[in-house]
């Protein structure tokens, strides 16, 4: 399928993704209702695009709904291949994925997700045509929008870039000590961030990641973990050659974890990929926006 149109106008098209946890305790609408837990649930859905559907500029988030029991998210694509990788994704799979990832980190929650997802385009329930991705891209752009972006995306949107920025620069006057860190946070790039204990995501993510750079974030680690001292490294690299560098780097991680309990804290994973120059896999599991 081309990016034109039959009458020669760009692509565009317009799909609804319907979210819904299934962990108890976890409800999606209402920590999006909620003041506070609107912004996170934003950014969770807005990673799990960018992660699922390539840069930013090829879609944009119409609408956020109530269809209780799901959280609705209403979709504009305007490029057909950021849409087809998109679809790719969410048949493969990798979009319920994503969304768990994100929201396990971002929410600090102590479990994995859950999540039932269902994707429609106009009376199209395309969850029942994944195997024609050719079809599904035809109920897409059949399906146009009928609405602008809402305004409480907008302001979501301006938020997220806001954060994105960083704080806005201090006087020079102003010192460290006058302004110091609280200790249950840690400062990465010039931003304080909130310090939490591992998770399954980031352990994920890490793995998913860090590739052959895993021995060397390994011993930056294990300068303060004796878990990790001594041969321990290698040892995980020949028991786990077979598996690959994903299994060995999640091995690694689990067993910083294992052995250092309560204190294996995001702070220390950040400061060794810092040590070891791998500041975007950091970028990537605190939640930063890529750089364009």
């Amino acid at each position: 399928m081309a990016d034109k149109t039959v009458d020669g106008g760009p692509w565009t098209g317009c799909t609804v993704m319907f979210l819904q946890s299934l962990c108890p305790g976890v409800n999606l609408l209402s920590l999006y209702k909620d003041p506070q837990g609107k912004f996170i649930i934003f950014k969770v859905i807005k990673l799990t695009l960018i992660d699922s559907a390539g840069g930013l500029g090829t879609y944009e988030i119409l609408k956020v709904h109530d269809a209780d029991p799901f959280l609705g998210v209403e979709v504009k694509f305007v490029d057909v291949t950021a849409c087809r990788q998109f679809l790719e994704s969410y048949s493969s799979g990798a979009v319920r994925q994503y969304l768990c990832q994100h929201a396990c980190r971002l929410l600090a929650l102590p479990q994995e997700l859950t999540v039932e997802t269902q994707l429609k385009a106009g009376t199209h329930i395309l969850d029942l045509c994944l195997e024609n991705l050719e079809l599904c891209l035809q109920h897409i752009h059949l399906s146009q929008p009928e609405r602008l972006r809402d305004e409480e995306i907008d302001e979501l949107e301006q938020q997220l870039q806001s954060q994105a920025r960083g704080p806005a620069s201090q006087p020079a006057t102003i010192t460290q000590e006058e302004s110091p860190i609280p200790s249950n946070c840690f400062e990465f790039e010039n931003r304080v961030f909130e310090d939490r204990m591992l998770t399954a995501a980031d352990v994920q993510s890490f793995s998913n990641g860090v590739g052959r750079h895993w021995k060397h974030v390994g011993r930056a680690l294990g300068r303060n973990c004796r878990a990790l001292k001594g041969p321990a490294i290698d040892n995980l690299a020949y028991e786990y050659e077979r598996e690959g560098l994903y299994e060995q780097a999640y091995q690694l991680l689990s067993r910083f974890i294992q052995a250092e309990g309560r204190a294996a804290k995001l702070s220390r994973l950040v400061k060794a990929l810092e040590d070891c120059k791998l500041t975007s896999l950091a970028e990537h599991i605190l939640g930063l926006q890529p750089r364009e």
